[in-house]
């Protein structure tokens, strides 16, 4: 009996010990993953249809946070992606938009553009990339650091923006796809002189063509219940077919909708990320040693679709029924060729959408379409009026107004004067809900919950002087498909998924905010938080 009892007590110490020993372990490779233009209720809403090895194994064997959203406005790609990342807002990783407007040199520019670099893998000087413009570091970046530099960062995602911002500046490589002729991952020398040979011999298979076939619905469309008629006024569709109906021959369509590119508006585009991840996997040998590797993923066929087709569309249902099947396969790869209990998983968003306008306004629900050139021409017009000049507003961009200060130097102007009256003449506005000055943003005095994630997206030294907030459900935007861009909930709460290696299993529905994931990734990496960090850490997540 003695013997029995320290037989079965060695056995319990073993099993502490190991148990201790994988806690206190850190994960051989993290898989950070964005899905674009991911709503919340999109888990919910498909949940049945879900099969079990995808999004239900990360919610069931992982950590759900339920309340998940953005603390900042714009919600856009660019912003998100890094926000995520960095652990911290647009006001100091100073990715401000997709695109804004440079007022120290007077033209628009793009988050990733760099025209310093070359092009590798393409001849178009479109695809000129490179991180530089983000101002803070990643936690990718900060693991790199605290490995000397041994564990390794990839990027990939359809988008350059969804591959370059994630990985960080100090990034192995990221890769994106060029549509068009071409249908080619694509790189910059940013990262390196040229292509590794097992991209070369990828592009070399030619493998966007395989997508290059009809889309149909992967189940019966009657059993499409989670979503509106395949046939309504309320979908844009493809040039070259009449209604924007199942199915889909995106060979004979891509002619007219720029060759390759018809891909990324399709589920397909999100086949080729995942196809295009593993190969990186296998290749990079990522998660083979003891540093820790970060391998970033970002799926954006869900926004191409979303913007074409609207949120409420069979083909977005559709989309993420064949999404939770590229999670189910990439999940399989990484039991086999990382270890099952050996990566750490998240997956989340960069930002929401709202609901077709039109569709909410056939259901008597208040939303709106608004006139920005109206709206552009009216506050000409009163500062014609009221200053008589019509040169003092430089750029009108991103929901913000950027004043000509020469001009209001030249004629004497008090920038404070204009900017309140501006302020009350845009507030006055049918469809403004709130009106902010350059000077309310930067004394960070907001009690609204709205006017908290207009500064935590205002950068004092790149945003313009004044900043407006559309009401609820009223967007620019054409009317079929649906868009992002506002601090209202439906484009702030989006999914947050913990799994695998250092994830206790569970959910919350404490508010956590996107700047969290950082340093709560990092904690489980055992490592600094990126320098401008300013989330706090989900302990909630984290195995203990």
């Amino acid at each position: 009996m003695k013997l029995f009892i320290l037989f079965y007590s060695l056995i319990a110490l073993a099993t502490s010990a190991l148990a201790q020993q994988q806690k206190e372990s850190k994960p051989k490779l993290v898989i950070g993953i964005v899905v674009d233009q991911m709503r919340y209720d999109y888990l919910s809403r498909f949940y049945n249809k879900f099969e079990n090895e995808g999004f239900k194994r990360l919610i069931n064997d992982g950590f759900e946070c339920k309340n998940h959203h953005f603390n900042y406005m714009p919600t856009y790609t660019g912003p998100g992606h890094a926000s995520i990342f960095t652990g911290t807002t647009p006001n100091n990783h100073g990715i401000i938009g997709n695109n804004w407007f440079d007022k120290f040199n007077n033209k628009m520019i793009y988050c990733a553009s760099d025209e310093t670099v070359e092009t590798l893998g393409t001849q178009s000087p479109k695809e000129k990339m490179s991180p530089h413009r983000m101002l803070t570091m990643s936690f990718a970046d900060a693991n790199r650091l605290h490995t000397q530099f041994k564990g390794k960062t990839i990027g990939v995602s359809l988008k350059d923006r969804g591959a370059i911002l994630p990985a960080g500046h100090s990034a192995n490589r990221a890769y994106w796809f060029r549509g068009k002729e071409e249908g080619q991952w694509v790189s910059t020398t940013y990262y390196g002189p040229s292509l590794p040979n097992w991209v070369i011999n990828f592009n070399k298979k030619k493998p966007a063509e395989k997508y290059l076939k009809t889309w149909n619905t992967l189940k019966p469309i009657k059993t499409y219940t989670e979503s509106g008629a395949d046939l309504n006024t309320y979908e844009r569709g493809f040039k070259g077919k009449n209604t924007a109906t199942f199915p889909y021959d995106l060979k004979k369509l891509s002619v007219e909708n720029s060759g390759f590119d018809i891909i990324k508006e399709s589920p397909y585009g999100n086949q080729l990320v995942t196809d295009f991840a593993l190969a990186a996997l296998k290749n990079e040998s990522l998660g083979k040693d003891e540093h820790t590797d970060v391998l970033t993923i970002s799926y954006s066929s869900t926004d191409y679709i979303g913007h074409n087709f609207g949120v409420n569309s069979v083909e977005i249902e559709d989309t993420y029924l064949r999404l939770d099947l590229e999670l189910a396969k990439l999940l399989k790869a990484l039991d086999k060729e990382v270890g099952k209990g050996e990566y750490t998983v998240f997956l989340t968003a960069d930002h929401g959408a709202v609901h077709v306008p039109q569709f909410l306004k056939d259901h008597k629900i208040p939303a709106y379409y608004f006139d920005q050139s109206t709206f552009e021409n009216s506050i000409n017009t009163f500062i014609k009026k009221e200053f008589l000049t019509d040169s003092l507003i430089s750029n009108f961009s991103n929901n913000q107004l950027f004043l000509n200060h020469q001009t209001m130097k030249a004629n004497k102007l008090s920038v404070s004067k204009i900017t309140k009256k501006i302020q009350y003449f845009i507030s006055q506005q049918p469809r403004i809900q709130y009106v902010f000055t350059r000077s309310n943003l930067l004394q960070r005095s907001n009690s609204n919950v709205i006017g908290k994630l207009v500064e935590n997206g205002f950068h004092q030294r790149l945003s313009g002087d004044l900043a407006y907030v559309l009401s609820p459900s009223t967007i620019v935007y054409p009317k079929t498909g649906s868009t992002h861009g506002s601090p209202q909930v439906y484009d702030t709460h989006i999914p947050l998924l913990f799994y695998g290696k250092g994830i206790q299993k569970g959910y919350t529905y404490k508010k956590t905010k996107v700047v969290d994931i950082a340093p709560t990734v990092s904690v489980i990496l055992k490592i600094a938080a990126p320098n401008g960090c300013t989330g706090n850490i989900l302990e909630e997540v984290i195995l203990k």
